[in-house]
């Protein structure tokens, strides 16, 4: 007889009543364990340790569910077991999470301070493997129009098109934006590049009546806000044509 045959088949083994995906069905997410939800999704485990056992190890990888969701892809599969289908289905489960946070009816949503647009964008950019380059545009109200994907791609190779950004405004009919990309590793603080694309954006917007609010730079455990450094003013004053008096209506500052 082969030895395999007296090894354990893992989850398949256990009696029916403490089976996650039963247990699920009968009693209800609530019942199970953080652990035991995750198994479900990677559905198997690899020889010697079951399903349950890698979500246990997933979780205590990263410290926590949510620090499970908001990791990076490429941390992901440097888990042991964890490749391939399994790897893409979690990939997959967290993404679905990630959109079911946005709000159905964004008009609902209503951006007017610093501390509001870090908070939405913390949850759409943090924990993502590559840069994104997203701009909020906003009614008179700070409803949320639209929130744009404008470009991706590797760290620091990212340029997104002002050209882009400008037409996307007049077609949603924006009065104001809030541009915000993510920095995957490393700190929030803004490189010079950063500084000189928030520049051109101001002067790109300012001809046709847009207001550009905010610039918000998204890391890991920080979040930086041109508005609430002083940046977003100083470039501002910088892109002034002869003349030309500062722009009425600032954003609301952080007050916490």
């Amino acid at each position: 007889m082969s030895t395999g045959a007296t090894k354990s088949r893992g989850i398949v083994s256990w009696p029916e009543e403490e089976r996650p995906r039963e247990r699920l069905l009968s009693h209800g997410p609530q019942a199970l364990t953080d652990a035991e939800l995750v198994a479900i999704l990677i559905r198997v485990g690899f020889q010697g340790t079951s399903a349950v056992e890698l979500g246990r190890q997933i979780l205590k990888r990263f410290g926590s569910l949510r620090a499970m969701v908001e990791a990076p892809v490429l941390a992901l599969l440097e888990i042991k077991g964890l490749k391939g289908a399994k790897a893409a289905q979690l990939v997959a489960a967290m993404e679905i999470a990630r959109r079911v946070a946005v709000p159905r009816d964004r008009k609902q949503l209503q951006i007017k301070s610093t501390s509001a647009a870090a908070a939405y964008l913390r949850e759409r950019l943090r924990g993502l493997p590559g840069e994104q380059f997203r701009v909020l545009y906003l009614n008179r109200r700070g409803a949320l129009l639209d929130d744009a994907l404008i470009a991706e791609g590797v760290v620091d190779a990212v340029r997104p098109p002002l050209r882009t950004i400008i037409a996307r405004a007049l077609q949603t009919n924006a009065s104001a934006l809030i541009a915000a990309h993510n920095h995957p590793s490393g700190a929030a603080e803004p490189s010079e590049a950063d500084r000189l694309l928030t520049q051109d954006l101001i002067a790109a917007a300012r001809p046709v009546g847009l207001k550009v609010l905010d610039h918000v730079i998204v890391a890991e455990d920080t979040v930086f806000s041109f508005a609430d450094s002083g940046l977003l003013d100083e470039l501002e004053l910088i892109c002034l044509a002869p003349g030309d008096a500062p722009r009425a209506g600032k954003f609301a500052k952080r007050n916490d």
